[in-house]
């Protein structure tokens, strides 16, 4: 009996499970994550798996929501953005600064017409010192030309000129999307650069930890759109990982229920992430999936993901009150439980006055060394100091206060994490669940509602009750599930903007899990949600939650076997898949262009425009498929055409889109393979 290995590193807990050739789970794992070293966590978690088993393993399949969570969160490498004939209209369009900084964008003179044609030379001088300034401040460059996806000769250029002056990671956005509209493509290359030192990082730890238990199997990480490749093209193209988890978990809800049809809602540490099923397979988005506030465009499955999970940060927003998210921090149970010193300090905390530092405790998150490299003395220092341990912030800010000061800019760094009250937290004191620190909990629970009374003025909890607030923390957390499912299913039906749709959810979800608890005689409405598709509810904290959503919003509800290793899988079940889009528009009477990836082509005919486009895409697409880990490939081929009929006959032709399609299975190790590299490792 051969296996394959699959293992999911979220936020929290990374996962390993063993699954055989009939696709059956035969041994899982969990283990806290390490972000500060991922080795630590991936190998405990394959420490508990059977070493005789792991021997025969043939196929290693990754997946992570490392770098969805980056995206909810807003936290990423530092890079520098380089853009060939944008404007300033279109870099505020794409929120670039905001989510990078003043600095690390920069304008260059260059681009491209709707046609391909060169609008304007590329201000070479000006991209080389712009590259030079920024080579030793970030960890890696993104690439995007104006119209670069009907001539990516400007970004090419670009991205040879990143090469040769900094070796550094560079990446272009013709690469990444093959649709038009600037802001969002710029955009996307920005984040999928912030994400290559977050997958390096994972593929370089889980390579540490293969080759110390001599497993030589081949290693695939799982897509944002379900399918698989290779640890070599994730590196490229690391922004397609970033539904990586989601995707997984809807392959492994799938596996684990044997339902066909069904609303899969994973809910991880950090995010939620809710996807409907259905005939099998999840409903894919080529326009790019909404990811917490942004929507890059990445083909995948059409997830609905937000900031809310069991790690989130329970806190006081002004007129809204109490809200969860998306800010995950450290749980305090889960605090206690690794640092157990600091339980006396939060019994000192119960004592004295409330203030808004209490339950903060400062820790090392993950190192990035450009950042490190940059850090001025007063937070190099702090860093230096995070070594040691956690440090609780209030009690730095009364004897230390610059320290204090260098610790905050560290966690909006993303260098650091803050500890908090959360609904992992207030599910210990409930005894929902209890593999943490419940004492911990309980005592968090208490400083929290004496902030929230005290400082904030919300809530009127007698003092020392940890239940009560416990009890509406939950509570609020169910009620945010039930809307956002609502909200999901709104996005679903594809009718609703963001905007519109969330309003209307909260009005639907007050109706809907009110109806829940109480009958109204003679209502005019009567209203359900998803009559037809139950919940598969997966990941570590869904027991503690989903019954209630379930009960509330009267829906199934099916919690498998395994659901909280869901991820890991769904990360061996899928197959490689490559997709390449290329467009035929006619810019001139009797011209039909192909916009192909060295540049324009014109044709005189339709046809032949056709037959070629098809050719290279097939090409392409294959050859990806193969680069990516694909044994042998099949390929399919989709024409769409966009035409406005004008009589009888003629046809006023503006555009066709050819989409080659290549698939197959990975490739696996060969039997035995990973006994002869140990054999051959203990003779050497």
């Amino acid at each position: 009996m051969s296996y394959f290995l699959g293992i999911d590193t979220g936020g929290t807990y990374t996962d390993a499970v063993l699954v055989d050739e009939t696709h059956q789970v035969v041994a899982a794992a969990k283990s806290l994550t390490t972000r500060h070293d991922l080795t630590v966590g991936i190998g405990a978690a394959l420490g508990q798996l059977p070493a005789e088993r792991l021997r025969a393993v043939r196929l290693v399949s990754l997946s992570t929501t490392l770098t969805t969570n980056a995206v909810v969160e807003g936290k990423g490498a530092a890079v520098c953005v380089l853009l060939a004939g944008y404007n300033e209209q279109q870099v505020s369009a794409s929120g670039l600064r905001e989510l990078l900084g003043p600095d690390s964008v920069v304008l260059l003179a260059g681009g491209h017409d709707a046609g391909g044609l060169e609008r304007e030379p590329l201000d070479e001088a000006a991209a080389r010192q712009a590259i030079l300034a920024n080579r030793d401040k970030v960890s890696a460059f993104a690439v995007s030309a104006l119209f670069g996806v009907r001539n990516p000769t400007h970004e090419l250029k670009l991205r040879d000129m990143v090469r040769a002056v900094t070796g550094k990671p560079v990446t272009c956005g013709h690469e990444l999307a093959s649709s038009l509209g600037a802001p969002r493509r710029a955009m996307t290359v920005a984040l999928n650069a912030r994400m290559i030192p977050h997958v390096e990082h994972l593929i370089d730890s889980v390579r540490h930890i293969l080759a110390e238990r001599g497993i030589a199997a081949p290693l695939m990480i799982v897509k944002g759109d379900g399918s698989l490749i290779n640890a070599e093209s994730a590196l490229q193209r690391p922004v397609g990982t970033v539904l990586s988890g989601p995707a997984a978990s809807v392959m492994g809800a799938c596996a684990l229920s044997g339902l066909s049809d069904a609303i899969v809602a994973d809910m991880g540490g950090t995010t939620t992430d809710i996807a409907v099923v259905r005939n099998g397979q999840p409903d894919l988005s080529f326009d790019g999936a909404l990811i917490g506030d942004w929507q890059p465009m990445v083909e995948a499955v059409r997830v609905y993901s937000i900031g809310l999970g069991g790690d989130s940060e329970v806190r006081f927003n002004g007129g809204a009150g109490m809200v969860i998210g998306p800010r995950r921090v450290v749980p305090m149970s889960l605090l206690a439980d690794q640092h157990p010193q600091v339980l006396p300090r939060l019994e000192w905390q119960l004592r004295e006055s409330p203030n808004p530092r209490h339950n903060k405790f400062v820790l090392r998150l993950q190192p990035d060394a450009p950042l490190l490299s940059q850090l001025p003395a007063d937070e190099r220092r702090a860093w230096d100091a995070l070594a040691a341990g956690p440090i609780e912030l209030d009690r730095a800010t009364q004897e230390d206060r610059p320290l204090a000061r260098a610790l905050a800019r560290l966690e909006r760094k993303g260098l650091a994490i803050y500890s908090g009250f959360t609904p992992s937290d207030a599910a210990h004191v409930l005894g929902l669940t209890g593999h943490w620190n419940s004492a911990a909990a309980t005592l968090a629970a208490r400083i929290w509602a004496r902030q929230m009374r005290w400082v904030y003025g919300h809530g009127g909890w007698a003092d020392g009750d940890a239940i009560t607030p416990s009890r509406e923390v939950v509570q609020h957390v169910t009620e945010s599930i039930g809307q956002r499912l609502i909200e999901a299913g709104l996005h679903d039906a594809g009718r609703l903007d963001e905007d519109r749709s969330r309003k209307l959810a909260r009005l639907l979800a007050e109706m809907i899990l009110g109806a829940g608890d109480t009958e109204t005689p003679n209502s005019l409405f009567a209203l359900r949600f998803a009559p037809e598709l139950p919940v598969v509810a997966v990941g570590a904290p869904a027991a503690s939650y989903y019954p209630e959503v379930a009960r509330r919003l009267g829906i199934g509800l099916h919690l498998p076997k395994h659901a909280e290793v869901a991820n890991a899988v769904g990360a061996v079940m899928g197959k490689v898949t490559q997709r390449v889009h290329l467009s035929i528009t006619q810019p001139a009477r009797g011209t039909f262009r192909v916009y192909a990836k060295d540049g324009p082509q014109d044709f005189p005919e339709l046809g032949a425009a056709i037959a070629q486009a098809e050719r290279l895409a097939v090409a392409e697409a294959e050859a990806l498929a193969l680069e990516a880990g694909a044994a042998v490939v099949e390929t399919t081929v989709k024409r769409r055409d966009n035409n406005v009929n004008l009589d009888v006959d003629s046809d006023l032709f503006f555009e066709t889109r050819i989409t080659a399609t290549a698939t197959g299975r990975p490739r696996l190790g060969a039997i035995g393979e990973t006994l002869l590299q140990e054999a051959t490792s203990a003779m050497a």
